[in-house]
């Protein structure tokens, strides 16, 4: 399992993320749509892991290339995946508001559920490493990973399923819309996925623990020394 994982980061990068782009673009046939699909993903895992790695320093990434406490390659890794999630439950575009609301619960439940599943194995086998209270108090990695994952990729794959079908939608209504509309359209989107899920977890931080969980929380063992 440990060389599996080790693996996969290079396989996702180089043949997933291409897969993912190509299927998107067979769905749409639009490329600022498959932008959205496609990219949103990749940016995220950039901008929001990058910050929590090398800024705040909140979570490690064991690599062979790494920037920092970051590899390199980590936005085409979670961005492939995240696409083809979204792709294969994917069935079809949004033509109601309902529509647009059912979308993004399923991304939320389904980009939730499977990356709870992957870092608990991550944190197991080694490769990933969290630094918050339960990590310091000794807590097992189901504990570790439940004490974030959840607001931060279910609340990533339900703004993202919100985006996808909040434009589907647009499409379905007006047609398609400007390049400056488009472009505005996919800078706030980008910036809802990046903040809404950050804020929910740094609140619930803050209510359970009186921190917002941005700083890596210092070890028990280490205190007692």
């Amino acid at each position: 399992m440990k060389k599996l994982l080790h693996i996969y980061p290079y396989l996702a990068a180089c043949l997933l993320s291409p897969l993912a782009a190509y299927l998107w673009w067979q769905e749409y046939q639009n490329l600022f749509q498959m932008l959205l699909a496609w990219l949103i993903p990749v940016l995220w895992a950039y901008i929001v892991p990058g910050v929590g790695t090398n800024i705040c320093k909140v979570w490690e990434v064991k690599s062979k290339f790494n920037i920092g406490r970051f590899r390199i390659q980590h936005g085409f890794v979670f961005g492939s995946a995240t696409a083809l999630l979204s792709w294969l439950t994917h069935q079809y575009t949004a033509q109601t508001i309902l529509d647009i609301f059912v979308s993004a619960l399923i991304l939320c439940s389904v980009i939730g559920f499977w990356n709870i599943l992957y870092d608990i194995v991550a944190i197991k086998a080694g490769i990933l490493f969290v630094y918050n209270e339960p990590w310091a108090n000794n807590k097992e990695a189901e504990t570790i990973v439940l004490d974030y994952a959840p607001w931060i990729f279910g609340g990533f794959g339900f703004c993202y399923g919100l985006m996808i079908s909040s434009y589907e939608y647009i499409v379905y209504c007006y047609g398609q819309q400007s390049y400056l509309f488009s472009t505005v359209f996919f800078i706030i989107g980008l910036c809802c996925c990046i903040v809404i899920p950050v804020l929910g977890v740094m609140n619930y931080s803050y209510k359970k623990y009186g921190h917002t969980g941005t700083k890596p929380i210092i070890h028990n063992s280490k205190i007692l020394k």
